[in-house]
C-alpha cells in the first residue's frame, strides 16, 4: 500500500534501493491507486513514498519543496499534473535526461528536447457553457479571446493566471500571439470576466448558472456534465485560421542525484505507460491519452475529431519569475 505521511520523517530512516519518493501533485484520489498498481506489478517488494500538496498551488509548492532541497534531492520522481513547472526545474538543470519507453513518433511537445520530461494522459482547456443561460448552440462562445467581448461582460468566468493550468496556458499564448499582447489581452480579460481562484471555482460557478460560460478544464468540465448539470463542453479555437485547442499533459520525470534512481525509472515508465492512460481515460477526470496504443476513449472528448494547437513548452516557460510578475500586476489590481 502507498505510504502517505512517510515523506515527515525522511533523513531519519534509510530507505532501500527498491524503494521510491514521488512528488505528485495529480490529485491523490487519482495517483494513489496507480501507484499502489506498481507496488504490485514489480517483482522486487517496493514501496512508494508519495507526497501530496494542497488544491490551487500544489505544484507550485512541490516545485518549491525541490528547490529547497536541490543540494541533497529527496524526492526521485516528480509526477506533475500540468508541464509548465516541469520544464522549469529542467531549465535549472534539476532533472535527470533519459531514454523513455515510448512508441515511435511520440508527439514532439510530449516529449523533452534532452529527454528530462515525458508528457501524458492531458487534458483539454474548453469552454463550459450554462445551457440554461444560453440556450442555442450557435450562440456559444468558440474562442478563448471571447472573454474579451464585451457582450460577455460580467456574464463569463476564468481562473486566475498565476498558477496550474491558467498559467501555463497565457504563457503558452504568449510565445504564439507575442508578449505585449497577450498581457493587454489578459487586461482585457480581466476587466470583461468574473475572475476567480481556480478552474474548479469556473466550472460550479457556470453549473449554478452565476456565469453563462467560462474558460477551464477538461477534468472539471466533465464531472459537472457527469452530475447532470445543465452544461455543454465547447473545445475553442477550431476554425482554420485559429490556434486550435491546447492540451496540457501530467509529467513526469526523475530528479538529478535522486537516491533511488533505479526504482524511479521502472515507475517512471509504468506511469507513462499505455495502461496507465487508459486507467486516468476511464477515471472520473477522463484525461485524454497521448499513446496510440491506449484503448480506452475518454468520454470528454466529441464526436468529431478536435484539432490541437501546436505548442513549443519549453519556449513558453522562458523568462517565467518576469512574466508571472506581469501577469500578477495585471491581477493584484
Amino acid at each position: 500500500m502507498t505510504t502517505l505521511g512517510a515523506f515527515l520523517v525522511f533523513g531519519c530512516v534509510p530507505r532501500s534501493e527498491s524503494d521510491v519518493v514521488v512528488y505528485s501533485a495529480l490529485d491523490e484520489e487519482f495517483a494513489t491507486p496507480i501507484l499502489d498498481a506498481f507496488e504490485r506489478s514489480v517483482e522486487q517488494e517496493t514501496v512508494v513514498v508519495s507526497k501530496f500538496d494542497v488544491e490551487s498551488t500544489k505544484t507550485v509548492g512541490l516545485v518549491n519543496r525541490i528547490l529547497a532541497e536541490r543540494e541533497k534531492p529527496v524526492c526521485d520522481l516528480f509526477w506533475n499534473n500540468e508541464i509548465l513547472h516541469t520544464v522549469r526545474l529542467q531549465k535549472l538543470g534539476l532533472l535527470q535526461p533519459r531514454s523513455w519507453a515510448v512508441e515511435q513518433g511520440w508527439p514532439s511537445d510530449m516529449i523533452a528536447s534532452d529527454g528530462s520530461w515525458c508528457g501524458f494522459a492531458a487534458r483539454a482547456r474548453v469552454i463550459l457553457v450554462n445551457t440554461d443561460r444560453i440556450t442555442d448552440p450557435a450562440d456559444y462562445p468558440r474562442s478563448v479571446s471571447d472573454l474579451t467581448d464585451k457582450k460577455w461582460k460580467g456574464q463569463c468566468a476564468m481562473a486566475r493566471p498565476l498558477f496550474g493550468t491558467t498559467a501555463t496556458h497565457f504563457a503558452v499564448l504568449r510565445e504564439l500571439n507575442g508578449h505585449q499582447p497577450t498581457l493587454d489581452q489578459l487586461g482585457q480579460m480581466k476587466d470583461n470576466a468574473v475572475v476567480l481562484s481556480g478552474n474548479k471555482q469556473v466550472a460550479l460557478a457556470v453549473s449554478a448558472g452565476t456565469a453563462a460560460w467560462g474558460l477551464t478544464d477538461t477534468d472539471d468540465a466533465i464531472i459537472e456534465q457527469d452530475l447532470g448539470r445543465p452544461v455543454a463542453i465547447v473545445f475553442p479555437d477550431q476554425l482554420p485560421d485559429q490556434s486550435g485547442t491546447l492540451r496540457i499533459p501530467n509529467s513526469v520525470a526523475l530528479l538529478k542525484n535522486s537516491p533511488h534512481p533505479v526504482a524511479a525509472a521502472r515507475l517512471a515508465d509504468y506511469v507513462v505507460s499505455p495502461k496507465t492512460e487508459d486507467r486516468l481515460a476511464m477515471g472520473e477526470s477522463s484525461q485524454l491519452p497521448v499513446s496510440r496504443a491506449a484503448k480506452f476513449p475518454p468520454r470528454v472528448l466529441p464526436d468529431q475529431p478536435v484539432r490541437w494547437m501546436q505548442v513549443d513548452f519549453e519556449a513558453a516557460a522562458e523568462n517565467w519569475d518576469q512574466w508571472a510578475a506581469e501577469v500578477l500586476e495585471i491581477f493584484s489590481l
